[in-house]
């Protein structure tokens, strides 16, 4: 048998949480295990643990990570490492672990859908034993100042870059710059793209660490010719804003909310964890 939990009910769990645009942390959010996968890595329905006779037994099977490996690269455009495998295999685990729990204490006695049903009672009963400490500004204070870089508004650029047709190597950008920087229009022989307060998480998502801090770097107006993770870009900086620091006053209400969501969310974990002790997990070898 396989697990899922729906995204729908995951929600009703636990309350909203403050996203961040352009970053790719979704290893370290404390809610990944309930919010992130979804319904779609659990798709395979049925095809885990089929013909399992040891009731305590759960089998990661070579398939669930075939199924995981394959959505992940869908979704990120990359395969997983070997610690995102990791996380990918945990959600897994703990929805299979509270399937079995709700099925133990019988919470899916009158639903349909039972699979979705069973696993957020099972979680509902998991929620009922979490207990939030005391919210102190000294501990709330403490919190934001480690994870200042969520809050802060970062330094953002606003750049240029104009396009060659097809794929372009580095000949033949240079050689396109040299003329940008003496007077060609930058839409001459390419279409012009104009980026206005990209972040530097953003360009390095997007070009690459070595793309960003070149660009960062540059003086403003002057056309350059840049590698990227994908090829070869001809740009120019345009202005750039400074960051500012985020006043921990100002932000209270939102720092509170992450935390107890954050809080919460470890609890929950744990919880999981510890009901999977009793459980012999075995991971199959994928396919060749």
């Amino acid at each position: 048998m396989s697990a899922q939990l729906p995204l729908n009910a995951a929600t009703q769990a636990a309350p909203a949480r403050k996203t961040q645009p352009g970053r790719p942390d979704w290893v370290r959010e404390p809610l990944l295990h309930f919010l992130l996968i979804g319904a779609a890595l659990f798709g395979i329905d049925r095809l885990v643990n089929r013909g399992t006779d040891e009731a305590n037994e759960i089998v990661i099977s070579a398939q669930v990570t075939k199924e995981a490996r394959d959505l992940f690269k869908a979704k990120r455009g990359h395969e997983p490492t070997a610690e995102e495998m990791k996380a990918l295999q945990k959600v897994w685990l703990d929805n299979e672990v509270l399937y079995r729990e709700g099925l133990a204490l019988q919470l899916d006695k009158g639903d349909t859908a039972i699979r979705e049903r069973v696993i957020f009672k099972a979680l509902s009963v998991v929620d009922g034993g979490t207990q939030l400490p005391p919210a102190s500004d000294e501990v709330l204070r403490d919190w934001f100042e480690k994870r200042r870089a969520k809050y802060d508004e970062p330094a953002r650029f606003d750049f240029q870059e104009a396009v060659l047709g097809g794929e372009a190597g580095e000949t033949a950008v240079r050689a396109f710059v040299d003329l940008l920087n003496n007077g060609t229009p930058g839409d001459a022989k390419a279409g012009l793209r104009v980026f206005k307060g990209r972040p530097h998480g953003n360009l390095t998502q997007s070009y690459g660490e070595g793309f960003a801090k070149a660009l960062e770097s540059a003086a403003a107006g002057q056309w350059l010719a840049l590698q990227s993770r994908d090829g070869w870009h001809a740009v120019r900086l345009d202005a750039t804003s400074a960051g500012k620091p985020a006043s921990f006053e100002a932000l209270r209400g939102v720092v509170l909310q992450d935390w107890t969501d954050a809080v919460l969310a470890e609890q929950r974990s744990a919880a999981v964890a510890a009901l999977a002790k009793k459980y012999t997990v075995k991971v199959e070898a994928p396919a060749p």
